[in-house]
C-alpha cells in the first residue's frame, strides 16, 4: 500500500520533526497537540552529528546555526579538583570527521525552527488543543477530518498511546533527579569554558555545562541520586532543592554555584525499558514515548530526531505497512539497545568512586583525544536511513 496521511500525536521534537520527514517523503500528516498553544520547558540541548546530519537533509541547518554555538571539545573533568580527564574534539573536527556538526542550543529555538518549518509545509497539519487520552483510530479521524493510514505516538515519556502497544514498557523512575538552570555569561565564574562542553563527574553526581548564545547564558544541569517525587515533566525546586551532600568535597566554586542557584527546575528522570513499540497494527511509537532514556549520553532529542528520520523512510513508496513497521521496530530497538547501554555505561563511570574511580582516571588520562573520538564513531557518525 501506499501510506497517505497520518496521524501524529504530540507536538515535541520527535512529533515536529516526523512531519516534516514524512513531508520530504509526499506524506501528509495531522499532528494533534494538547496544548492550546506550545511553550517548550526546558533549557539546553546538545544535538550531535548523527541528528543534524537529518536536520540539514530538511533545509534547517542554516537556520540553526546562525543561532546555536559549535563547542570546541567535549571534556570530562574531575568535580573535586576541576583537572580535566580527557577530551572528545568536536567544533570543526565534528565536521570533518562525522560530516556534521555538533551544535548546543536552547531547546526552544529548536522547537521555533521545526514549527516554522512545519507552519511552511503544505503537507504538515498543526491541530493544537486537540487531546487524544486513548489509542481510539475513529476519534483521531474525527480529530484530522479524515481517515488516516497510521498512528504515531510522539507523545513523550507519559504517552497515553503506549498502553496500546502489547509489551511496551511503562516509564519507571531512574532513580536520579536533575536540576536544571542557567548562569548569564557575565556572571560565570571563571571554571565556566565559553568553547566546550564540559562535565565534571564525582561520587553518585556530576554536573554538565555549556553555553547558550541565545540566551547569553551557559546551561547548567546538576544530576545525583533522589526520589521520584511526583510524575512530571518539570517543576519548581520547593523546600528541599540541590542536595549538596551529594556534591560533598566538590571543588569550593561549584558548591557555591550550585548554593546560588535561582529558582532551579527539577526532572525526577524516568525511563522506559526495550520494549515494542508497535500495535501491530496501525500505530508505532517514536521518541520518548517508545524509549525514553536518562540523559548521561546526551542523546534523547537525536534519537527523536533519528527515528523520525527512518520512520519516514521505512513508510514511503509503495510498502508492506506491517513489514516495514516490523522492520523500523526491530532496526530502531536495536539501535536504542546500544545507546542506552552506553548511558548506563555512562552514569556508572560518571559517578565511581575508590578504585574505581581511580582506575578510569588512570585510563582516561593515557587515551588520546583521537581514540576517544573513535569511541563515538558509531554514535556520532550514524545517519538515519531517509
Amino acid at each position: 500500500m501506499t501510506v497517505r496521511t497520518v496521524a501524529i500525536v504530540g507536538a515535541g521534537i520527535a512529533g515536529l520533526t516526523a512531519a516534516l520527514c514524512l513531508a520530504r517523503k509526499g506524506i501528509a500528516s495531522h499532528i494533534l497537540e494538547q496544548a492550546d498553544r506550545l511553550e517548550e520547558v526546558g533549557a539546553g540541548l546538545q544535538i550531535s552529528p548523527n541528528a543534524s546530519g537529518v536536520l540539514a537533509k530538511l533545509g534547517l541547518l542554516p537556520t540553526l546555526e546562525s543561532q546555536w554555538l559549535e563547542p570546541e571539545r567535549i571534556v570530562l573533568a574531575s568535580g573535586r579538583t576541576l583537572r580535566p580527564l580527557t577530551a572528545v574534539p568536536v567544533g570543526t573536527q565534528a565536521r570533518r570527521r562525522w560530516s556534521y556538526p555538533y551544535g548546543v542550543l536552547h531547546r526552544t529555538t529548536l522547537q521555533r525552527v521545526l514549527i516554522a518549518a512545519v507552519q511552511a509545509e503544505p503537507l504538515a497539519h498543526l491541530h493544537l488543543g486537540a487531546k487524544v487520552d486513548r489509542y481510539n483510530p475513529t476519534a483521531i479521524a474525527t480529530q484530522t477530518g479524515e481517515a488516516v493510514d497510521l498512528i504515531v505516538g510522539a507523545d513523550g515519556v507519559w504517552s497515553k498511546l503506549r498502553t496500546a502497544v502489547p509489551a511496551a514498557p511503562p516509564a519507571c523512575f531512574s532513580g536520579s533527579v536533575a536540576w536544571r538552570f542557567m548562569v548569564p555569561f557575565d556572571r560565570a565564574p571563571p571554571l565556566f569554558d565559553p568553547r566546550s562542553v564540559v562535565a565534571w563527574i564525582g561520587p553518585s553526581a556530576h554536573l554538565v555545562a555549556y553555553p547558550l548564545a541565545e540566551a547569553q547564558s551557559f546551561n547548567i544541569v546538576a544530576i545525583h541520586q533522589g526520589t521520584a517525587g511526583r510524575q512530571i515533566w518539570s517543576g519548581q525546586s520547593g523546600d528541599d532543592g540541590i542536595r549538596m551532600d551529594a556534591f560533598s568535597g566538590w571543588d569550593a566554586g561549584i558548591r557555591a554555584l550550585l548554593q546560588a542557584a535561582n529558582d532551579p527546575l527539577t526532572w525526577p528522570l524516568y525511563e522506559c525499558a526495550d520494549g515494542r513499540w508497535y500495535n501491530n497494527s496501525d500505530l508505532i511509537l517514536i521518541g520518548d514515548a517508545a524509549h525514553a532514556s536518562t540523559p548521561f549520553a546526551a542523546q534523547g532529542a537525536a534519537m527523536a530526531i533519528e527515528d523520525a528520520a527512518e520512520l519516514a523512510a521505512a513508510v514511503s513508496g509503495n510498502v508492506d505497512l506491517p513489514d516495514a513497521l516490523s522492520s523500523f521496530e526491530k532496526r530502531r530497538r536495536e539501535r536504542l539497545k546500544r545507546v542506552r547501554a552506553r548511558a548506563d555505561f555512562n552514569r556508572f563511570a560518571y559517578h565511581a568512586r575508590g578504585p574505581i574511580a581511580f582506575a578510569r582516571d588512570v585510563i582516561l588520562a593515557i587515551r588520546s583525544p583521537e581514540s576517544v573520538a573513535a569511541d563515538f564513531d558509531w554514535l556520532y557518525g550514524y545517519q538515519p536511513k531517509f
